[in-house]
């Protein structure tokens, strides 16, 4: 058999229905023209997610992982089990709009020079949900995060410029960094890349890799006319969550900015919780929220570390030297999800 066009990747932790629905609706959007497989990595789900596929998906690729070793290792480990020419990578939370395979490997043959491309991400209404693409970290970004105006005045580029609040996601536009959730890169060029660092258990592994992608050309790019509804954070837990993904951002500071900056940026994060602590503990508004930054606080000498080092041989490799998971497991409180895509703080 010829080799598929694109190789979808899904990566798929505790979310069974979510990913079946998922993999009805991406299997129904086939077209003709268009050759793909679909591979399904299971971080060690608790709800019999592999068994369901296995059963009612048994032309979708399946690789069963004993522990949860987050979201770009599992994407690594699909990407070496598969060969298409382009990969997709796309949340299991997910319910595509059209044909977005065709209609977004189409748009990246007439302008290859991109080599990284996304859609648009939605809400269950079809309003953009604006998750599909971000800004990469600054000082600055991370100074306004530490005054509050990243919350304050989230709806302006100024102050929130990772979320890019202004982008014209109606239109194509070249993006800094595009999501994980929706990410569709040439498998030349992610092999070249090696992949996804290891060391990202979750959160900001794409935003890195979108950076080390434009310091070797690439020009990521969004095509509003390729979208898929998208629940957003569906297997991982409120608590937790903002930990995560603090770790995620010390993690990118320290891999790509000086010893100096990425500690002035690390103390900009923690200036910023502490902030939103004293806020948590004053304004019962912020308790209401469901967002409990005390606790934030408390672990800022876990987040700040960043994730451990992982010595994992990374892409492209021969799939039967994949080796197995690790037996050591993440700290508990990395436990909750693996594939909830957001980079905001």
């Amino acid at each position: 058999m010829s080799r598929p066009d694109v190789s979808v990747v899904v990566v798929s932790y505790n979310t069974r229905d979510l990913t079946l629905r998922c993999l009805r609706e991406l299997i129904d959007s086939r077209t003709p023209d268009v050759r793909f497989d679909i591979t399904v990595v299971d971080n060690a789900s608790l709800d019999d997610s592999a068994d369901a596929i296995a059963e009612r998906f048994p032309e979708v690729r399946l690789i069963r992982l004993t522990e949860n070793v987050g979201w770009g290792r599992g994407v690594n480990r699909g990407a070496v089990a598969s060969d298409g020419e382009y990969l997709l990578l796309l949340n299991p939370d997910t319910v595509p709009v059209g044909h977005p395979v065709t209609d977004l490997l189409t748009f990246a043959r007439r302008q290859p020079e991109h080599r990284v491309y996304t859609g648009r991400t939605l809400h269950a209404d079809g309003t953009d949900d604006g998750y599909s693409c971000w800004g990469l970290p600054s000082l600055w970004s991370h100074f306004t995060f530490a005054t509050g105006l990243s919350t304050a005045f989230s709806r302006y580029q100024w102050a929130n410029p990772e979320g890019l609040p202004r982008y014209d996601r109606q239109s194509v536009c070249e993006v800094p960094a595009v999501s994980g959730c929706l990410m569709l890169i040439e498998r030349d060029l992610f092999c070249q890349l090696g992949g996804f660092d290891p060391q990202f258990f979750l959160y900001s592994d794409d935003i890195d890799l979108a950076a080390r992608a434009a310091a070797l050309g690439a020009r990521p790019i969004l095509n509003p006319d390729v979208a898929v509804i998208h629940v957003g954070g569906a297997s991982s837990s409120s608590e937790g969550q903002r930990v995560k993904i603090l770790r995620g951002k010390a993690t990118y500071v320290r891999r790509h900015w000086s010893p100096p900056r990425a500690r002035l940026g690390i103390g900009l994060l923690a200036a910023g919780v502490g902030l939103r602590a004293v806020g948590t503990a004053l304004l019962t508004s912020e308790r209401s929220r469901g967002v409990d930054w005390i606790s934030v606080w408390r672990q800022r000498r876990v987040w700040s570390a960043g994730w451990p080092q992982i010595n994992e041989p990374r892409p492209p490799q021969d799939p039967s030297e994949v080796p197995p998971p690790s037996t050591a497991p993440p700290p508990p409180a990395d436990r909750a999800g693996a594939v909830g895509r957001t980079s905001g703080g």
